[in-house]
């Protein structure tokens, strides 16, 4: 792939149209009773300074049917056509991955991005939807992107944020082959971090066990999602700071008391998880096997 659509729909929870959305569902449900339990769920309005409002659009924020709904609006209005146009319409590559309402799609030829670009503005405007006019780019990105920014003179290469991750365009350091970059968005580095330390201010005079017990259980679901190759620097970075938070707070309950840093590591090490992989690198994820059992005898 040499471009990326980092494609942004607007308030798309809130844009979201009850009536196609009950097309939708008709579509592949029969039962009138869950479609109509559907339907008031949709229009259970907000509460806004002491007065309910109802609305003939949007999904309640926060409701566990609003994902589930997003999708199935997002499949017919977007996924369908994509797919459509790509099979119709491209002849290059052109690759698509949505979770939700966030898309990032690559293509080979920028002349086929741009045409996508502008028919999937049109498409989702006959749904009530439209793109985020400053979150939307177009950038150059992949293999070829380094070197043909490089002599055009316009420096490193782009990057673009999806699930949690800054992607960028990198070289490998065994072999100099080219790699796409992951590292964690700093502004989601920055609100953990701000979590943390409060907490830890609140919890100031709790046992270093209890303290510790609870840090851990935090820590490891951080790693549990962010754990992932080439990350591993921002990881150190998150942890390191993290032990100066907790090392500060430690010292605030004493002014007489000094707590050094090699004293604090030695005491707490136990409650941070090790820094390593817990996702295996694309080529494991995406390496089907059949081990020698065939499904059928």
């Amino acid at each position: 792939m040499n471009w990326v659509l980092d494609a942004d729909i607007q308030g798309f929870f809130d844009a979201m149209s009850h009536d196609w959305i009950l097309r939708f569902l008709r579509h592949r449900i029969a039962d009138k009773r869950l479609l109509r339990l559907i339907t008031k769920w949709l229009k259970v309005g907000t509460i806004h300074e002491g007065r309910h409002e109802l609305s003939s659009q949007g999904t309640p924020q926060g409701a566990v049917i609003s994902p589930i709904l997003a999708n199935v609006y997002l499949h017919y209005v977007f996924d369908l056509w994509a797919n459509r146009w790509r099979q119709q319409k491209a002849s290059g590559d052109v690759l698509m991955i949505r979770y939700a309402d966030d898309l990032v799609l690559g293509f080979e030829y920028e002349g086929e991005a741009k045409a996508f670009l502008a028919e999937m503005r049109e498409r989702l405007q006959m749904f009530g939807l439209s793109l985020h006019p400053d979150k939307t780019r177009l950038i150059q990105f992949g293999r070829r992107a380094i070197d043909d920014r490089k002599r055009q003179g316009l420096g490193k290469p782009e990057t673009f944020d999806f699930l949690g991750f800054t992607h960028f365009c990198t070289t490998s350091r065994k072999n100099g082959a080219f790699v796409i970059g992951r590292k964690t968005i700093r502004k989601r580095m920055r609100a953990q971090l701000q979590f943390i330390k409060q907490e830890l201010h609140r919890r100031l005079h709790d046992s270093i066990n209890e303290t510790g017990r609870w840090l851990r259980r935090v820590l490891q679901g951080y790693l549990n999602y962010f754990a992932v190759s080439g990350n591993l620097r921002s990881l150190y970075v998150f942890l390191t700071q993290v032990r100066w938070y907790w090392l500060r707070a430690l010292r605030r309950r004493s002014q007489k008391a000094f707590l050094s840093w090699k004293a604090f590591v030695r005491g707490t090490n136990r409650f941070f998880p090790p820094i390593r992989l817990l996702h295996p690198h694309p080529e494991g994820r995406f390496d089907a096997r059949t081990r020698r059992r065939s499904p059928v005898r």
